[in-house]
């Protein structure tokens, strides 16, 4: 593990030591300066499930309904009616909604936004394939009228991620699903600072002065967003030991992510608080591409899935056991749908004899895999170097392709050939929520090209995510799970890894600073 990132900070000391001089502003009256896991490119949270891109848009877009730490839905920019029979959802927006831009929030703008967000994520597709009509019936309320029953829709407009349901003015939101937006105004807590914008390097958000937060107390995504800071920067620093040292030296007021290896240096530290802040944690996994050989066959993604152990793959990320854990169960341990169906060399240290042979059975002929390895973010550097040392063991002819994280995310979303620009496999992170039940969990979308990147047809995890959906209490929900958990080991939809806690740290000039599947700052002071 220490090796591993000796040799990041190898490659990033400079680069990163020069973004110190050059980067970090002067502090405004009340400025968080934060370190996230990743820079920023993609704005568009449609375009992409990239995580950096979801908490942009958390900052300065708002949403309908909301996620409380209960797993509450709750009115958020509307408040909701549901019709008896379970076919009419009835939206009213809230007074004081406004666009960064000054213009009042309207339902034309609401039903853009869904529409736009319906094409694009397996939920929202899911509501419109039983969607009536969805319009305006007065100056603040519209109507979503289904065919038929979806007991899931105000989960799935409420969900956090994978892709959240953010709302937009109509003239954005009637941009293609497939074409990134290039103006990003909200009606959330924050503005975007477009002439501040580097990408990749710096990200700067003002307070909106005329964002009326919702009633209620803050939970999650829930209640009041209360801005207590002029501006909040989020400056990218690829090396976590300089990141560190900033943060220890006050030149930075947060860092989202800290390397478990080189926690040590700031436990006990005065002035400094760590802490994890989403208990749930988070899942690890690998995606394979299904267009192109040699993921096409079945039996070579179960070679895959068999030679790879998930306690090397984090004991390498995560070193300290304390802060991961070896589990078999796509929806994440420790929720409803806790299932190990299939898991068994995963969790057991992997099999590469028996890959070997599944391999040599498949007729593999030495295809080249290519596997991107993003250098820039330490949550998900270590797993294609570890899954690559696995695959060769096994007999695969592996090509381990380095690149910066948005370069992967832009990547990813490319359906050319592997030696034409596109690729075969990539590793990424998932906050358990986002994972915990089949409809929220985006990598179970089996529709083709409209599934998330890897665009496998699977029609068999389509009706058995229909089934759930259909399914009426807990029991039988579970009854359906555990049979996508044992559809998914057996199919190799994706690689599941295990589950990982990663600790934050902040000075203590913050104030405010609460629990969360990822951070966010409203509901954060300074105290200079």
């Amino acid at each position: 593990m220490t090796a591993i990132w000796s040799g990041l900070r190898t490659g990033f000391a400079g680069a990163a030591a020069l973004m110190l001089t050059t980067v970090l502003p002067a502090h405004a009256e009340k400025t968080i300066t934060a370190v996230m896991h990743s820079g920023l490119r993609v704005l568009d949270p449609v375009i992409t499930t990239a995580h950096i891109t979801r908490d942009n848009a958390f900052m300065i877009y708002d949403t309908l309904v909301a996620l409380n730490s209960d797993f509450e839905v709750t009115p958020q920019m509307a408040s909701f009616a549901v019709s008896d029979d379970g076919l009419s959802y009835t939206f009213t927006l809230r007074d004081g909604l406004k666009w960064h831009d000054g213009g009042d929030v309207t339902p034309a703008d609401c039903i853009a936004s869904i529409k736009r967000w319906m094409q694009r994520d397996g939920g929202g597709q899911m509501i419109a394939d039983r969607m009536a009509s969805l319009e305006a019936t007065g100056d603040k309320t519209f109507v979503l009228t289904l065919k038929e029953p979806f007991p899931y829709t105000l989960e799935a407009m409420a969900k956090t991620s994978s892709l959240a349901l953010f709302m937009m003015p109509e003239r954005i939101a009637s941009q293609p699903a497939d074409e990134a937006i290039t103006e990003y105004i909200g009606s959330g807590p924050f503005r975007f600072v477009t002439e501040e914008f580097q990408p990749g390097v710096k990200v700067v958000y003002e307070k909106f002065e005329d964002y009326v937060p919702a009633d209620g107390p803050p939970s999650w995504f829930s209640g009041a967003k209360d801005v207590k800071v002029d501006r909040v920067e989020w400056v990218t620093m690829p090396d976590a030991q300089t990141s560190i040292n900033a943060l220890m030296n006050a030149e930075i007021d947060f860092m989202e992510f800290v390397p478990v290896d080189l926690l040590p240096l700031l436990e006990g530290m005065p002035g400094i608080q760590t802490e994890v802040l989403a208990p749930l944690g988070s899942v690890t996994i690998g995606r394979m591409n299904f267009l192109y050989p040699p993921f096409d066959n079945k039996k070579i993604r179960q070679a895959a899935l068999m030679a790879i152990s998930q306690n090397d793959v984090l004991t390498a990320l995560q070193g300290n056991p304390d802060y991961f854990k070896v589990c078999g169960a796509i929806f994440g341990c420790g929720t409803p749908f806790e299932f190990a169906d299939g898991s068994d060399t995963l969790t057991s240290g992997g099999d590469i004899e028996g890959a070997k042979a599944l391999l040599a059975e498949a007729g593999y002929d030495g295809t080249p895999v290519v596997l991107m390895q993003p250098t820039d973010v330490v949550t998900i550097a270590p797993q294609p170097v570890v899954a690559a040392q696995a695959l060769r063991e096994a007999g695969f002819n592996v090509d381990l392709q380095p690149m910066d994280w948005q370069t992967l995310v832009g990547r990813r979303a490319s359906q050319s050939a592997p030696d034409d620009g596109g690729w075969n496999m990539f590793f990424t992170n998932w906050i358990v929520p986002e994972v915990s039940n089949p409809l929220a969990n985006v990598m179970l979308n089996g529709r083709g090209d409209d599934a998330w990147f890897g665009w496998p047809d699977d029609p068999e995890i389509e009706a058995l995510r229909t089934d759930f959906a259909n399914a009426v209490g807990l029991d039988a929900q579970k009854a359906v799970a555990e049979k996508i958990q044992a559809h998914v080991m057996d199919n190799v939809n994706y690689i599941h890894l295990g589950q990982l806690y990663s600790p934050s740290a902040w000075s203590d000039t913050l104030t405010g600073v609460e629990q969360a599947p990822f951070p966010v700052f409203w509901g954060i002071d300074k105290t200079e």
